[in-house]
This record gives C-alpha cells, structure tokens and sequence, in this order.
C-alpha cells in the first residue's frame, strides 16, 4: 500500500520538533520526562506530529538515539503522529533504519514518520565514532534514501529484507537547508522539511525549486512543505524575548565551538552582546515569532502567507519546562484561532 500523503488535506498544520534539551542543572533523563510530558500536551492541543531530532556529542541536546526516545514518546502518546526530524543518514546503514522503524511501525501503526537528513548531525569526529566506515558520504545519501524506501516498500529489490520493515511503507520526508535537499524531494516525489528555523538563507529559493520541479510518486500526489518556525511565546512580551534568551546564548556558544546545555535566560540579553553576534542571531532566528499571543499569532500568519507553508514544525528551546509549556499552548490557541 501507499504511504498515507495521498489525499492529505493540505490546510496548514502545526507539529513539534523536540531536541530534548538539557537544561543547566538538569540530565537526560530529566529531558526525556519532559519530552514526554510535552507530547502529551501537543497531542491534546491538536499539533499533527512530533518529531525529535537526531545530534551527537552535544551536551545540551539528549535526543541521540533517536529511534528509541520515539518509541518512549509513541507509548506514552495514542494519537499524535511521531517521528524523527530527522535521522542523519549518513551515519548508519539504511538496512538498520529500515529495521528500527520498521520496529516503530510494528508497535505504532500509522503514527511513525522517518525524516532522512544527509548532514552528520555532528562534527567529523563524532562521526568517525558513529560510521567507522565513511565510505557512504553526503554524496551517496540519494542512493541511500533510494534503498532505505525499497526496504520499507512491498516487492523490496534487495536480496536482503528488512524484518520488521518490508511492506510497512514508512512515510519518507527529505530534510534540507540547501538546494540540494528541495531537488533530491521534488525528484523522488517526497515531502520536504526545510530547517528554516536555524538556517533561513535559502528557504525561498528552496521551496521554488521544490514545488517547481516535483514529480509525483506513490507516496505524494503533489508537493508538501513543512517549514521550521521558532516561536518563544508568553502572556507578556517582556518574558517571551527573556524566555529567547536562552536559545540565544546556545546558539552563539554553538557557533563559537562552545556547545552546552542549555542555559537560563538572561534580562536584556540582546542589549549585552556586540554588533556582530546580534547580525548572527538575527539572521540565524529570522523564521521566529517572540512575544505576546497577538505578536505571535501576527507573526506566524504572516509567515504563512509569505512561504505558503502546508505545516509548521514548532519548535521553542526554552530553559523552563512549564514556560516551554505555555509557549507551545499559546502556539496551539493561535492555531485554533485561524
């Protein structure tokens, strides 16, 4: 059978990514009872899916062994769609993905989507320890995708099966921050996911392409854009830019070879650091809504209007896990409000 794409209603959704961040002070453990707590919110606020995603070595984010946090999420959750935005491709063998979600597939039918992204999800030497093997780079991860989906597909043309995963047909998404990304989906007729959220630069010309150049496929009758959007909500718009300021401080410690988990806010954080960390963050946090519920229902409709997005994928790095809560409670009443 087909993935279920086709015949999708394709009003704009709303769904979650999740890094499971660790918090100062905290530990994964803590993340992931958080994770949890947090999916069971979304799934009776009415978001679509969530999605965690896959990273290494960073101390502040606990989703690396993606495939089994799913499985935690999907056990605790019944009806939200879970999934993995996304899986770093080249770091693992396609017949290994295909059997673990497959697995996922197994436990929670129809409620398991995998995410395929071809960047490590790490630096260099992470990946060495992840892949000992590199011979499968980035500049393989079309054939990759390829044998991954033929292992999930009904009559596979590999000589080995994946057990559970052949005729499970696991919706594929293609995940990207580049062109190349938006021309590998549109080739093999896939929904694309867009990392707008971190890396805005090329989201316009990426979703052109995209729609421009898709063909359809068994899994998707016409082009399906999800694009990520940060939104730091709160009832006043003073806390909501407190609460982005610990987003904010993660992102410059990142981007200065500092990674770390993930710190409190700080009052004016935005009025304390030089000209050119502000031009960094206003660029990197461009596709964001922070304030108010006004401010960010304003700022997602516009948002919408301009990409003409099919669904959002939310997510809020908050250092609070009760703020967290509200901001994403906030997001889903501005989503009812449409």
């Amino acid at each position: 059978m087909a993935a279920s794409f086709v015949g999708m209603n394709f009003m704009t959704a709303f769904s979650v990514l999740d890094l499971a961040p660790i918090a100062q002070g905290s530990e994964p453990a803590q993340s992931f009872r958080n994770s949890l707590d947090l999916a069971q919110h979304a799934e009776r606020w009415g978001f679509r899916r969530f999605w965690l995603a896959e990273h290494h070595g960073m101390p502040g984010i606990a989703s690396a062994a993606t495939a089994v946090l799913i499985g935690h999420i999907a056990g605790g959750t019944s009806t939200i769609r879970v999934g993995a935005g996304g899986i770093m491709l080249p770091n693992h063998s396609p017949l290994v993905i295909a059997e673990q979600f497959g697995t996922l597939e197994s436990l929670y039918p129809g409620r398991i989507d995998l995410g395929l992204g071809r960047a490590p999800g790490s630096d260099q030497r992470t990946a060495r320890a992840l892949r000992r093997n590199l011979s499968s780079e980035a500049d393989e991860f079309p054939q990759d995708v390829a044998e991954l989906i033929d292992y999930l597909s009904d009559e596979p043309h590999q000589s080995v099966r994946a057990v559970p995963g052949t005729g499970l047909n696991v919706p594929v998404w293609i995940l990207g921050s580049s062109l190349f990304g938006a021309q590998l989906a549109a080739a093999m007729g896939l929904p694309y996911a867009f990392a707008s959220h971190f890396a805005p630069q090329q989201m316009m010309q990426a979703i052109e392409l995209y729609r421009a150049t898709f063909r359809p496929s068994a899994q998707l009758a016409k082009p399906y854009v999800m694009l990520g959007f940060n939104v730091f909500a709160a009832d006043s718009s003073e806390q909501a830019h407190f609460l982005a300021s610990s987003a904010q401080q993660a992102f410059i410690n990142l981007r200065s070879g500092r990674p770390a988990k993930l710190p409190p806010p700080v009052p004016q954080f935005m009025q304390q650091i030089g000209e050119a960390e502000r031009l960094l963050l206003q660029q990197i946090l461009s596709c964001s809504a922070i304030g108010d519920p006004a401010t960010v229902k304003q700022s997602m409709g516009d948002f919408i209007a301009h990409t003409g997005a099919d669904e959002l994928m939310i997510t809020a790095q908050i250092f609070d896990h009760t703020a967290r809560l509200r901001s994403y409670e906030i997001a889903a009443q501005c989503m009812a409000q449409r």
